[in-house]
């Protein structure tokens, strides 16, 4: 974990070496200034010497701006690191989830993901900056405190012998006990997070059920978990004030009364017994540090953990070692394919797959829900990998291309339709970032968008809120189809994407992709048999096999399942039927 979080230190290396050193320099300073006070004392104030008040007076002046300004440049680089730690932690964990294949993204929740990236990288940048300060600076404090304690009367400092094993064991027991309470919290805001962001997506689907009640006790159960174990933690850590405080003032007490007797029989001077108690303070609140130093270790151990996990995770999708660049046509082969989320042959989603498509062709595919019909086509772009067998494009397995170049040659238009904020003219670009206005509309009018947008008062210069919430479904779908046919594919896959629009719409767009693009491999995954009869060739999947395949004069005469659809839809049944 500690080599894979220190990786991103990179470029703030010089920071965080600067940081431990200037803490050093300002910890020596501070050990020595009671010294010099125990000397100001003895030589200069109870003797009455002004030239030795001058001197030690002098000397602790300059030792004291010495210390504040090595503490000063401790905290300015030791800021510095943290922050520039953080900052690449971010990127690094971002860039990582950039290059996850689906069957990485499978593994985390989004609610966890933001988790990681925010409150978790957070608890690692204070890990971080108090590791390079406080760690260094408190046991400095400690082991040189304690070597000035024996050195100005070595008879006297055994004291601290017996108090600090005491306190050790203390902050032993709250620690392990904590550690678990405090993992077991981290977890859990990641299901606090999953709620919120589930509630405030589904807000409209919440409120049209009348089910805030529902929402609130949901809320609140996964909170007071959070609240409870937090409590539990909290306590625990809560008993590590009064225990300092029992060592701090149980060793004052001893010094106290050990220094007196010691004063009066002569072997202590009372300069020594003042740099002593200093000595105390300074000892048992550095050891108090390192305490709330580990209790921070404690925190940001499960944070840094779930953090590392992200960042060593390996996409499941390489680019071969002399990938092909250029995809030559749209035809695509499926070749005995069999697919399983999990890897497992056992639990196949896909099996048996053999299909040949022609470049150019136009394919409808149909089945009940659950058979595959999704799965099939994101193995064309390869989002996944088949189990067995082999994907082909342009008559290479997809594992022999750049995934960058295989990817710009097929556009995708999935299932759930996603818009980003900003104007439609920047979210149709994403297409193709240098496309020019002509373009934009050309595109717009094949996917029957170009009428609604220039309805807009601000026609293509229209701001679309988060997730596409000012545009209707069929109006975010037509977008969406528009963006794809900007990067003028070889294929086209659109997966149930033209579902919210209206029958006659639909007709439309078909027609224009008959008439415009008839070079690009059409693959239509749909519902109603209306939107893909006048296909080359339909599709029919059952239980992730090939069922039937033909035209729909064909599967009409020979598809019991062809025919159970299309009977239930000219019925007046809504949607696609399950099959036994």
């Amino acid at each position: 974990m500690l080599k894979t979080l220190l990786g991103s230190v990179r470029e703030y290396k010089r920071d965080s070496l600067l940081a431990p050193f200037f803490v050093m320099c300002e910890g020596i300073a501070e050990v020595i200034i009671p010294l010099l006070m125990a000397r100001l004392i003895d030589y200069g104030i109870d003797r009455g010497d002004m030239n030795q008040i001058w001197k030690y007076g002098l000397l602790l002046l300059a030792v004291a701006i010495f210390s504040m300004v090595c503490g000063s440049l401790a905290a300015i680089c030791a800021a510095r690191a943290s922050a520039g730690f953080a900052h690449n932690l971010r990127r690094d964990m971002y860039h990582r989830v950039q290059d996850f294949s689906f069957a990485n993204i499978d593994k985390f929740s989004t609610a966890s993901l933001v988790t990681r990236m925010t409150t978790d990288v957070t608890r690692v940048q204070n890990a971080y900056q108090m590791i390079i300060r406080m760690a260094v600076r408190s046991p400095i404090l400690l082991v040189f405190g304690l070597g000035m304690a024996f050195y100005i009367n070595a008879r006297l400092a055994p004291v601290f012998l017996i108090v600090i094993p005491f306190l050790i064991i203390g902050l032993y027991f709250i620690l392990t006990r904590a550690f678990p309470l405090f993992t077991r919290v981290f977890q859990t805001y990641d299901d606090l997070n999953a709620v919120v962001q589930e509630n405030v997506r589904g807000v409209r689907v919440v409120k049209s059920y009348v089910r805030e009640d529902y929402e609130n006790r949901k809320f609140n159960k996964v909170s007071d978990l959070v609240y409870t174990l937090f409590l539990k933690a909290e306590r625990l850590i809560s008993l590590n004030g009064p225990l300092m405080q029992l060592c701090m003032y149980s060793c004052m007490l001893l010094f106290s009364w050990f220094g007196a007797r010691m004063i009066v029989s002569g072997s202590l001077t009372t300069g020594e017994l003042t740099s002593m108690l200093s000595y105390v303070m300074q000892i048992l609140m550095n050891l108090m540090m390192v305490s709330m130093i580990l209790v921070m270790l404690v925190m940001s151990k499960a944070s840094g953990e779930r953090i590392a996990e992200v960042l060593n995770e390996e996409s499941t999708l390489h680019n071969p070692a002399q990938p092909v660049s250029e995809v030559p046509d749209g035809s695509i082969d499926f070749e005995h394919v069999d697919f399983s989320y999990s890897g497992d042959p056992n639990r196949l989603s896909l099996h048996g797959v053999d299909l040949h498509i022609r470049s150019g062709e136009t394919i409808g595919i149909l089945g009940g829900t659950g058979s595959a019909k999704s799965t099939l086509v994101s193995l064309i772009p390869r989002l996944y990998d088949a189990t067995a067998g082999t994907v082909k494009v342009g008559g290479r397995d997809v594992r022999d291309y750049d995934l960058t170049a295989l990817r710009d040659a097929v556009s995708v238009v999935l299932q759930k339709n996603v818009l980003f904020s900003g104007t439609i003219k920047e979210n149709l670009r994403w297409g193709d970032a240098d496309a020019s206005d002509e373009e934009l509309e050309r595109v717009c009018r094949l996917a029957q968008a170009d009428e609604f947008i220039r309805a807009f008062p601000d026609g293509y210069d229209t701001y679309i809120e988060q997730g596409g919430a000012n545009v209707s479904g069929g109006q975010k779908q037509r977008l969406c189809i528009a963006r794809a046919l900007l990067k003028k594919p070889k294929i086209l896959i659109l997966d149930d994407s033209t579902s919210a629009v209206d029958t006659a719409t639909d007709a439309k767009i078909r027609r224009a992709f008959r008439d415009e693009i008839p070079d690009t491999t059409k693959l239509i995954v749909a519902q109603r048999i209306s939107s893909i009869q006048d296909a080359d060739r339909i599709l029919v999947l059952d239980d992730g096999g090939v069922a039937a395949i033909g035209t729909h004069e064909e599967l009409l005469a020979s598809s019991p399942i062809y025919q159970e659809i299309y009977e239930f839809q000219t019925r007046g049944g809504d949607g696609d039927a399950d099959h036994q």
